[in-house]
């Protein structure tokens, strides 16, 4: 048994054994099972993968005379205002009112971690107190009071790959699929995905410092459409389950772990790099964290019929092979998420570790058991 406590005792004397997810089976295989649970301290976890439920709260600071402003527009892509006087949030898939999905608001959050130049448009509803009636300026990330980044879902843990039985090609935020079952797409890192490493959240909480971006930031509450799975491969749900919401200071942000995506036919969105160190508090933990992707199973649903019904279920593994069985045939695999990236990613946590530079924290809070199903929308009438 071990403490988070003498774990980052540890970190600040730089003597802790912190390993890379996917380093795990070959410490395994050299020292025994037994002997490398007692030796590791933290198991590094990345993704790096689109991530549409993602946006910044921005804070521009007050104009003379000042603007209540009422509507927000950044290099044309408007952002919500329906905050303070001069709060507003841009959220990553908002497209362009000229570019339309050419660029959004994915785009505009990466100008400005890049330190680029960004065009404020925003009209005022004109009160005694706030007599302005629109704002055009160009703003930096270093002249504008908070950039904070905050994502309402990121990190997904497992989510269905993507198949299609129609006879025609479809263009989904699952990338292109093309016709009768030709391949399947997914989107995960994995054994090195946070949540398979540790899925059920025994070190993961409220409070959770994370890399998030490029910056240390923290789990700031369970991502929307939280749920634990009604369906599990042994510890790990096989269909789209736990969620979390996610802080940072964008200011601090780094365009490498951080960039924004076209999808055809989809839009825009934004790959968000994050990282996870996960405690190895006791030998349960890192039997956890020993998961391998012959042990990870989704489910491949048909994205050609509304309801998305399975037609098969395959280990990533098989997915990350480049090929896989569906329908009788085999057919070609492609992931929508970059492994390299994520391995960059747990690599760069796995070094602040060891230099003492990033410390665990202890969750204020557990996120909850959750529902087993999320709620759909009531049936629209007409």
């Amino acid at each position: 048994m071990k403490t988070i406590e003498e774990i980052n005792r540890k970190i600040a004397e730089k003597k802790a054994v912190v390993v890379r997810a996917d380093e795990i089976a070959e410490l395994v295989k050299e020292e025994g099972f037994a002997n490398a649970a007692r030796k590791v301290d933290v198991v590094t976890t990345a993704t790096f993968s689109p991530m549409c439920s993602s946006g910044a709260f921005l804070n521009f600071g007050h104009a003379t005379p000042g603007v209540k402003i009422a509507k927000t527009f950044l290099n044309d892509v408007e952002a919500y205002s329906g905050l303070a006087a001069v709060d507003a949030y841009i959220g990553a898939t908002q497209p362009s009112r000229k570019q339309g999905t050419r660029y959004g608001g994915a785009h505009v959050i990466c100008d400005l971690v890049a330190g680029k130049p960004v065009r404020l448009e925003a009209e005022g509803t004109p009160t005694d107190c706030y007599p302005g009636k629109r704002v055009s300026t160009i703003i930096h990330k270093h002249d504008i009071n908070e950039a904070t980044l905050f994502n309402p879902r990121n990190v997904y843990q497992n989510y269905n790959a993507a198949t299609n039985s129609s006879s025609r090609k479809l263009l989904t935020y699952m990338g292109t699929l093309h016709p009768h079952y030709q391949n399947i797409t997914y989107a995960t890192s994995g054994r090195l995905s946070p949540l398979f490493v540790d899925p059920c959240l025994r070190t993961i909480g409220i409070g959770t410092r994370v890399f998030l971006g490029g910056a240390h930031g923290f789990v700031a509450w369970n991502g929307t459409q939280y749920q634990v799975g009604s369906e599990h491969s042994g510890d790990i749900p096989v269909s789209p389950a736990r969620t979390l919401a996610l802080i940072g200071n964008l200011k601090q942000m780094d365009c490498r772990f951080l960039r924004p995506a076209v999808i055809q036919g989809y839009g825009v969105s934004l790959f968000v790099g994050v990282g996870i160190p996960i405690p190895i508090l006791d030998e349960e933990q890192f039997r956890l964290a020993c998961v391998e992707n012959d042990q990870i199973f989704t489910k491949i649903v048909d994205y050609a019929s509304p309801d998305h019904p399975e037609v098969a279920r395959l280990s990533y593994a098989q997915l990350r092979s480049g090929k896989a069985p569906l329908q009788g045939k085999m057919v070609r695999t492609s992931p929508l998420s970059s492994l390299k990236k994520a391995q960059e990613i747990a690599g760069v946590l796995q070094e602040q570790l060891r230099a003492g530079s990033f410390l665990l924290t202890s969750p204020v809070q557990p996120l909850p058991d959750g529902p087993e199903k999320i709620k759909s929308m009531p049936r629209m009438e007409g």
